[in-house]
């Protein structure tokens, strides 16, 4: 026979409405999408999706974090991509993500607190942007670390950062609205 001391007793426990770090919760749940895409995702033609740079842009989009909450995005995204990068210098990460993660907050509330508020391809263009941001940082990161000759730089990596940003922008753009009907209807009444 048990002993009623022991017994565990299960609560159910609701879910807290308007929580102010529910930001966190959707960001972390993103980038651990986002390290396992890029974990799987095959190259096409020497291109792969960033899928790291797609979720956090769509995170920020979604969430509208501040600036300095981006720099710890960016830095974790980073810290995310080291072990999952395909580079030469795979430390170059926690730079480029964390420029790229600013990059699209800044872009985020310049759309929202100008005439663009409602502007419909904003995931595209921020994620656009910020791939392009955090993509030029690496390769040119990696330039210095590797020695690369600047025909390579200009002539390999930097169409590489374009058709990545492009794919990542089609991405993010494609997830943007269903992502976000499901992020308002569980929202609360706050973030």
């Amino acid at each position: 026979m048990q002993d009623n001391k022991n017994r565990v007793q299960l609560k159910d426990v609701e879910p807290v409405k308007g929580s102010q770090h529910r930001w966190l919760a959707v960001t972390a749940l993103l980038l651990a999408i986002g390290a396992i895409l890029h974990f799987v995702s095959p190259s096409f033609g020497g291109v792969t999706p960033n899928w790291t740079i797609s979720m956090y842009a769509l995170a920020i989009n979604l969430t509208r974090p501040t600036v300095k909450q981006a720099l710890g995005i960016g830095f974790v995204a980073g810290a995310i991509n080291i072990p999952t990068s395909k580079s030469a210098f795979p430390y170059g990460n926690l730079l480029s993500e964390t420029v790229g993660a600013v990059v699209c907050a800044l872009l985020v509330h310049a759309f929202l607190s100008g005439r663009l508020a409602t502007f419909k391809l904003r995931p595209a263009v921020t994620t656009f942007l910020t791939t392009v941001a955090s993509g030029m940082t690496f390769i040119t990161v990696l330039k210095f670390v590797v020695g690369m000759p600047m025909h390579a730089y200009v002539y390999v990596l930097m169409p590489v950062v374009f058709i990545t940003a492009a794919a990542n922008m089609v991405i993010t753009q494609l997830l943007y609205y269903p992502a976000e009907r499901l992020f308002r209807l569980h929202e609360g009444d706050g973030q």
